[in-house]
């Protein structure tokens, strides 16, 4: 369970910093909501990251291991590129800083399929997965308050150049981590090729439970959290239209946030222990439509310092709460012997949502306005939790091991 905190928070800072404190970094450059959501297309890589996988499930690093190698490799180059993001000017060179901002995007999503697929590996019950995974999600999520909080509180005290000096040092956390750990399988199956890494993690789902079940699964994995990412995609933007201060976001985000994740977490864990997966998507799901229409309320209120408060502690309880529920889900339907493509194609089709809306809400907004955007973004939350009644019934019996149990049944099968 430490572990797991560990890879939530090397997991979740690089994407935090892109998504919180770059935006307001362009923002407060004079930027246009346009603009920046268009320069949220360079999260594409957590989307396909799915496609170079098979390396890390083929191939190993000379050094600490089959998963650790990857991930001290990847963290390295990620302290490098954060480090010298802050060196140039968006007015000067946007598309310079655009290339840097892709590069993290990249060394990111690469450290996550192999930090997702160690996890898998470290969690083998339903019962361990949900609590590993909830805590996992609570670290990333307290991950945020470093870019988010932190660094929106050093703007105006430090140059861009130490802040972003700042957000590299906390990677080295992740260092850290890599190198105080052990592989978490000792005798992994590696592929004998990369045709075989790329192909049988496709063909082991697809037989699974049939075609009809495995696409009503990927359209669930899209669709849980499309509204809620919608909403959050341009939450610091819009604080700073509202009106509201670097500083007053800062902080409040630093007292708001940080106790709704920290308690949101461990009930969540506790939650997904006691009533099982299935019963949490339902439970937390309805929990994290709801926390959409705070964002309306703010929008209508204004720059309300409470409101603020209230709006981002549901944020981190509801949306976080959500996320737990939907990596278990996650890592349960990923079978061992696949783990490294499996789940990053589950994430990636996961994260989709975000990336897409990040990329096209600037316009949206600029279109329709704050208040009608966040109500679409409610409509957009219901699709998911329709399709629970399919992918995860609420009345299912725990599964200790449905992946492992389905490919088990496959391989009889073919045999």
């Amino acid at each position: 369970m430490l572990i797991c905190v560990g890879t939530g928070f090397a997991s979740g800072l690089p994407l935090y910093l892109l998504i919180q404190l770059v935006p307001a970094w362009l923002r407060l450059e004079g930027v246009s909501l346009t603009t920046i959501g268009f320069f949220a297309a360079i999260q594409y890589p957590y989307t396909f990251k799915f496609l170079w996988s098979p390396v890390m499930e083929r191939y190993s690093i000379p050094i600490l291991g089959r998963r650790r190698g990857w991930m001290l490799v990847t963290q390295l180059l990620l302290i490098a590129a954060i480090a010298c993001l802050g060196v140039w000017t968006p007015a000067n060179n946007l598309i310079l800083i655009t290339v840097v901002a892709v590069c993290i995007a990249v060394f990111s999503a690469t450290q996550d399929i192999v930090l997702d697929a160690y996890r898998r590996e470290l969690l083998p019950s339903e019962e361990e997965l949900g609590l590993g995974n909830s805590i996992h999600v609570l670290a990333y999520r307290i991950s945020g308050l470093v870019p988010g909080s932190l660094g929106l509180l050093m703007i105006g005290h430090v140059s861009w150049e130490m802040l972003y000096l700042t957000m590299a040092a906390f990677m080295g956390l992740g260092v850290v981590l890599t190198l105080m750990i052990k592989e978490a399988n000792d005798t992994p199956v590696v592929p004998i090729s990369l045709r075989e890494a790329s192909i049988e993690p496709f063909r082991e789902f697809f037989s699974r439970g049939g075609l009809r079940q495995a696409w009503l699964i990927l359209a669930f994995m899209f669709f849980y959290k499309l509204g809620d990412n919608m909403a959050t995609a341009l939450a610091t933007p819009f604080y700073l239209d509202l009106g509201f201060t670097t500083t007053q976001i800062g902080l409040i985000a630093k007292n708001a946030a940080l106790w709704p994740a920290i308690i949101g977490g461990a009930i969540g864990g506790i939650i997904i222990v006691k009533i099982g997966i299935n019963r949490s998507l339902w439970a937390f799901g309805v929990l994290q439509l709801l926390t959409i229409f705070g964002y309306v309320w703010l929008a209508e209120a204004g720059a309300n310092p409470w409101i603020l408060g209230v709006v981002i502690s549901a944020e981190y309880l509801g949306v976080g709460l959500g996320a737990a529920a939907l990596v278990s889900f996650i890592a349960r339907e990923t079978a061992r012997t696949a783990v490294a493509t499996q789940f990053a194609l589950f994430t990636a089709l996961a994260a989709l949502p975000r990336v897409l809306a990040s990329s096209s809400t600037g316009m949206i907004v600029d279109s329709i306005g704050w208040t009608p955007f966040y109500l679409v973004c409610a409509v957009l939350a219901v699709p998911g939790m329709l399709l629970l009644f399919w992918v995860a019934p609420f009345n299912a019996p725990h599964k200790a091991d449905a992946a492992e149990d389905a490919a088990e049944d496959v391989k009889v099968a073919n045999s």
